[in-house]
């Protein structure tokens, strides 16, 4: 609601929206699910953190950040999604939702940000964390044979891959927490429809001075 505001020219502190959404339109936070714990696997290779914390791209398909999150339908169930984002302008340049958390649908989700913006050179960085999906035999061969240069967060330490914390912040607090899903297929379709219409093409992004993703894409 905030940048929506500001992109009008209106400036509001956050207090007074939170404010004023409770006390005038009657909204109220929804409590999420709790996160499942998973248990590590043995890595097969661990990479050093080549941004340091530099989240800034000159140019598209230059450093791109990927993880998981935990999404549930109504029953209960988790389902697992797995989204890259262009640090250059913080588009999803793509996003897979499955049953379940491996290191398939990882590459699943690399292949298909690699067919669909076909990176021109082979300095392209992929940051992750160290959980074993990225760490896999199975992704780090992968990532070698795409020419895909892979940085890693310090173990234990979000903040090494902030920008994907805020994705899935914002695909929870504006899209999945305020729907209840009966079936699979009714969530997979919620969550694409917002990564690559609302997130990229409709809601403005500070980071690109209250322009979408793909305004300040189409502007590179």
């Amino acid at each position: 609601m905030t940048v929506y505001l500001k992109r009008a020219g209106y400036s509001y502190s956050a207090a007074t929206i939170h404010k004023y959404m409770n006390t005038q339109m009657g909204l109220r936070s929804i409590v999420r699910p709790k996160k499942l714990g998973t248990k590590p696997g043995k890595p097969h290779k661990v990479f050093g953190n080549k941004l340091d914390q530099d989240f800034h791209a000159d140019k598209p398909n230059q450093k791109w950040c990927t993880d998981f999150t935990y999404l549930f339908l109504k029953n209960g169930d988790v389902r697992y999604n797995c989204t890259i984002i262009d640090l250059h302008d913080r588009s999803v340049v793509a996003s897979i939702t499955d049953r379940h958390i491996t290191s398939g649908l990882a590459v699943r989700t690399l292949q298909k940000a690699l067919d669909a913006q076909r990176p021109a050179n082979d300095s392209l960085i992929l940051h992750s964390d160290q959980r074993s999906q990225y760490t896999s035999k199975d992704f780090t061969e992968f990532c070698e044979s795409a020419h895909v240069a892979q940085s890693m967060s310090r173990a234990g330490y979000p903040y090494d891959n902030a920008p994907m914390e805020r994705y899935f912040n914002t695909l929870k607090n504006e899209c999945t927490n305020l729907y209840e899903f009966r079936t699979e297929e009714e969530l997979y379709q919620t969550v694409e429809e917002f990564a690559y219409v609302t997130y990229n093409h409709v809601r403005p992004h500070s980071y690109n001075g209250y322009r979408t993703p793909y305004q300040a894409r189409t502007a590179a």
